[in-house]
């Protein structure tokens, strides 16, 4: 059995993937921490979940809610991560990242030690999404420097980080199919007067309105024809079956760090 723990096991993407590691015949929920001062401290997991009681008590002390876990699930903030990902290094504990919006000083410490670990790091774990990461990487090397590349991301307002992780992560596989440092081709808003579009700009755009979990397109435009790609996400469920898939085949990984692309073998 895969013993898990998850972070912020009171949140929307939290509840989701601690419910489906309770729900599976092969893990074992024996870990839930949350922020203290949390109203649910205390209280059992399983009962919280609506799953019946597990004796796994929610709880702010992290070396109390992952002592006896193998695999930490976090989907929070990167300051919460941050502490996750250090002390799971510490202990040798492995762990699968969702979160986005790290700094490039918070990503260099992450690559930095996961050889210590297995880290599976990934800014949107849906199945879809990683296979829609593969296919415009494709597409854009095929394409070349004939078509102009949009990404336009839209989320729910609450939405913290922009542009996605997802969007930027889409960004980066198109930059490294057309072998140019994302740095100097993105472009993230447009206004005014700004002249003609730039040969190689990669644009990526955000629009944040009501609870839109999540769409992402992008645009492949030529002279006279354009392909767009577009993958939309109809709930968050999709982004905990991802998790757990890759809480099941990061549990016999070495130490190193990896992504969706790798747990799905694209």
């Amino acid at each position: 059995m895969i013993h898990a723990g998850v972070v912020g096991i009171a949140g929307r993407m939290g509840s989701l993937i601690a419910r489906g590691i309770v729900d599976a015949d092969d893990m074992v929920l024996a870990g839930a921490l949350e922020a203290g001062g949390h109203p649910l401290l205390g209280k059992d997991a399983g009962m919280v979940l609506g799953a019946g009681p597990l004796d796994t008590a929610i709880t702010s002390r992290i070396e109390d809610a992952f002592c006896t876990c193998d695999i930490i699930v976090d989907f929070t903030l990167p300051v919460v991560t941050m502490e996750t990902f250090r002390y799971a290094a510490a202990e040798g504990k492995k762990l699968i990242i969702g979160t986005t919006g790290f700094s490039d000083d918070e990503l260099t410490e992450i690559r930095g030690c996961a050889g210590k670990i297995a880290v599976v790091m990934a800014p949107n774990m849906s199945i879809g999404v990683n296979v829609m990461f593969k296919a415009v990487s494709i597409l854009a090397g095929l394409l070349g420097e004939d078509y102009d590349v949009e990404i336009v991301e839209t989320h729910h307002r609450l939405k913290k980080d922009a542009p996605s992780g997802t969007a930027l992560g889409l960004a980066r596989a198109i930059a490294e199919a057309k072998g140019v440092d994302l740095a100097d081709h993105a472009r993230y808003e447009r206004h005014g007067i700004i002249g003609a579009r730039p040969d190689g700009e990669i644009g990526i755009q955000t629009l944040r309105a009501g609870d839109i979990v999540g769409d992402h397109t992008v645009l492949f435009a030529g002279n006279n024809e354009r392909i767009e790609i577009t993958h939309r996400a109809h709930s968050r469920q999709n982004f905990a079956r991802g998790a757990l898939r890759a809480v099941r085949w990061v549990s016999d990984r070495e130490p190193g760090l990896y992504s969706m692309i790798d747990v799905l073998g694209l």
